[in-house]
């Protein structure tokens, strides 16, 4: 637990760029590696990220989380299944003008996603990397995905999944959760290293 001095945070850390990070596809399930400029960028993190104590590190099992983990100082991250990212099921690879071909009103944050996870087992995962978060107290880093990051910024501050989509995110930046007496906030969004 923490004491007084070291506030309750959750840092957010969306991995480096990868081929379809680059081109707009979607990408859960597959296992990408990081781009050389995605590697460059992610080995850019490791000052930001050293000037803070972590109470608990924790990773995506994907290996291009993994990896940034690793460029950005914290090879010792662990691996938590439930920072996946949101499985995109037929629409793997796809990206969204693709998919709009045949499902033209289709949105990650209000659409089916056809053998994919919905938005409540989304929530659900992220729902429990919050209590985690909150229960070891002090600061918390995770290394994951735009799509699956925004919902756990969402669920941080008590709003519903679909609002994800008001957190745009780029790769390789950090963002910072906390608290303000009481009342879940954004202290950092979407900051490049």
């Amino acid at each position: 637990m923490s004491d007084d001095a070291t506030p309750v945070e959750l840092w957010l850390v969306r991995h480096g760029e990868t081929e379809w990070s680059r081109s707009g596809q979607h990408t859960s399930v597959t296992d990408l590696e990081l781009t050389p400029d995605g590697e460059a960028v992610a080995a850019r993190l490791t000052h930001p990220l050293a000037e803070h104590p972590f109470g608990l590190v924790l990773t995506s099992p994907r290996r291009r989380a993994r990896r940034t983990a690793e460029l950005a100082g914290f090879a010792h991250a662990e691996p938590d299944a439930d920072l996946a990212e949101w499985a995109y099921g037929d629409y793997e690879g796809l990206t969204t003008p693709q998919i709009h071909e045949s499902d033209p009103d289709w949105s990650i944050w209000t659409g089916t996603t056809p053998g994919g996870e919905t938005a409540a087992q989304v929530g659900e995962r992220l729902d429990r990397v919050v209590a985690r978060a909150r229960a070891a107290g002090g600061r918390t880093l995770v290394f994951a995905h735009g799509h699956s990051l925004r919902v756990l910024a969402a669920r941080w501050l008590g709003l519903e999944v679909s609002e994800g989509r008001i957190f745009d995110l780029d790769t390789a930046t950090v963002s910072v959760l906390g608290d303000d007496r009481g009342t879940p906030v954004v202290r950092r969004w979407n900051v490049s290293a």
